[in-house]
């Protein structure tokens, strides 16, 4: 063998041993216990004890919390901007009692994908994730507020009710609330438990509790059956009966539970005026009296005396016009001088009525003027301004309620309506493209550009709920409406009144010209300004 046959092998042994060590190396990983790595695997940011989300890591953040209250905002949002802190706040509620729910957070606008994958179409929408199903979030519905937050994810995660097993516990759980709700079933088994226990996860107000005792239903009087409203006030106790043949309604119970947790009589306040709405009467009656003079105290006692025997039929609420009520006053065309005095109003057709005479404001007189407006036998008002000297002297014209139908409805005009608040935002945003409008057409005889205070002047032919509303009363005959929904600029109104009333690639939506009720379930977070809650709104 040569030396150059030898110097081969050599150098042919060496490149094996590499290759064996090599290839013994790519089997080996970690030693146990030992760190591991993967390469490229994203944190997930924080700020403020909030997981910040994106399409890249929402699948982790799912993985690793069971739990997942998951907010899309919008940074240009006002209602995202206000509930910010509460939603903070309430993270840091739930590290404190170290829980297993986490609140997360993704921006709307910057994550296209994510929006679309969960149909968010408005700002903030919150859902929340069980157990990382991506596929079906729930909804979240509850307060915007911290506790409220914390409170509806608890009852999600942990239990809605406490289960009671004696009468001390009973007792114990009664005493230590205001209103505390006990479902008293036989067979804890049956489907109507079921329909408690879910509502029970969204009464966040109410405490509940759930037995199926023999002595507890004995020491309560009950021999079927019912879920029993306990409060420390009025009545004390509230009996809904489990219908033996249809069974639990939850849509029933709920709105029992909200009428018999009310006050017979409510003070007005921003505290209680969502309950207030959500209790779904559709029949208030408000008595307006000063709280600082003792006369108008003393009338209470007889409005409290009068409230009984229309329990869930009328809502008896007590507004004090020496506080912040203003709009409550404006809405119903009242000065606070005009108090003691009392107002009825419907929530369904906004129609709103008053004594015919000032009697005083006693039991008799309020159940009186009660029963007469039930019945049909009083007849509602409309508030309306005096027609100004110069409503027609401007490039817009000025119309109230006594002057509304005459221009309206003039056959010979074609009449473009602006029906606006004196606070609602986007109507000041629109008033100077509104005046640009009428200064165009000011030389046009057949055609009226005007506006109409609706806050201060009501029309029986419709009712109006959003600000700004548009609507265009085109000539001839048949006092026909026609209600504008297109951009809100100069060229496109122009276009409007100039195709007769449409836009070229829309038709017109026509409104029947007899009277008709509207109303308005606006959500409580869109961005527009809404008169949502009749005369709730502030």
């Amino acid at each position: 063998m040569g030396p150059g046959t030898a110097m081969d092998s050599q150098l042919l042994s060496v490149l094996l041993l590499l290759l064996l060590g090599a290839w013994s190396l790519r089997g080996q990983g970690p030693e146990p216990g030992g760190p591991s790595e993967e390469p490229g695997k994203e944190e997930v940011p924080e700020e403020d004890g909030i997981l910040v989300l994106s399409h890249r890591t929402l699948g982790l953040a799912l993985q690793e919390h069971p739990a997942l209250l998951v907010e899309f905002y919008a940074p240009w949002c006002g209602h995202c901007k206000a509930l910010a802190p509460e939603y903070i706040k309430a993270a840091a509620l739930l590290a404190a009692e170290s829980a297993k729910t986490r609140l997360a957070k993704v921006d709307g606008p910057s994550e296209p994908e994510l929006t679309k994958e969960f149909a968010v179409t408005e700002y903030p929408t919150l859902k929340f994730f069980r157990n990382g199903n991506r596929t079906n979030p729930e909804e979240y519905t509850g307060p915007r507020e911290a506790a409220g937050i914390a409170e509806w994810l608890r009852r999600r995660v942990g239990s809605s009710t406490t289960r009671l097993e004696d009468e001390e516990g009973a007792q114990a759980l009664i005493d230590a609330q205001d209103i505390v709700v006990i479902g008293f079933f036989q067979d804890l088994q049956d489907e109507d438990v079921a329909t408690f226990l879910a509502l029970a996860q969204d009464a966040l107000d109410m405490t509940f509790g759930l037995t199926d005792r023999p002595q507890l239903f004995q020491k309560f009087g009950l021999t079927k059956d019912t879920v029993v409203l306990f409060k420390k006030f009025d009545e004390g106790r509230a009996d809904f009966p489990v219908d033996e043949e249809l069974g639990l309604d939850q849509g029933d119970l709920s709105r029992f539970l909200l009428t018999h947790s009310m006050h017979l009589v409510t003070e007005f306040n921003s505290q209680t005026s969502p309950k207030i709405f959500a209790a779904r009467i559709l029949n208030h009656l408000l008595l307006f009296i000063n709280q600082t003079l003792a006369p108008h105290q003393e009338l209470l006692a007889g409005f409290r005396e009068a409230a009984p025997p229309f329990r869930g039929q009328v809502l008896f609420v007590v507004v004090d016009v020496s506080a912040n009520n203003n709009h409550v006053l404006q809405y119903f065309g009242l000065r606070a001088e005009e108090a003691p005095t009392l107002r009825f109003i419907n929530m369904e057709t906004t129609k709103k009525y008053m004594p015919a005479d000032r009697g005083p404001v006693t039991a008799a007189w309020v159940t009186t003027f009660c029963h007469s407006v039930l019945s049909g036998k009083v007849k509602p008002y409309l508030l309306s301004q005096e027609v100004p000297p110069d409503w027609d002297q401007h490039p817009v014209k000025t119309l109230v309620g006594k002057n509304f139908e005459q221009v309206a409805f003039d056959e010979t005009k074609n009449v473009f309506i602006k029906f606006y608040a004196p606070w609602c935002t986007h109507c000041k945003e629109m008033a100077p493209t509104w005046e640009a409008l009428a200064e165009k057409y000011r030389d046009h005889e057949d055609i009226i550009i005007a506006e109409l205070d609706a806050t201060a002047n009501e029309l029986e032919v419709f009712a109006v709920h959003g600000f700004p509303t548009l609507k265009y009363f085109p000539a001839g005959q048949g006092r026909k409406v026609i209600e504008y929904k297109g951009a809100r600029d100069l060229e496109t109104f122009s276009k409007f009144l100039d195709n007769g009333g449409k836009l070229p690639e829309e038709e017109p939506t026509e409104e029947a010209s007899a009277p008709f009720p509207v109303s308005a379930s606006i959500p409580r977070f869109q961005a527009s300004d809404m008169l949502s809650d009749g005369w709730l709104w502030d």
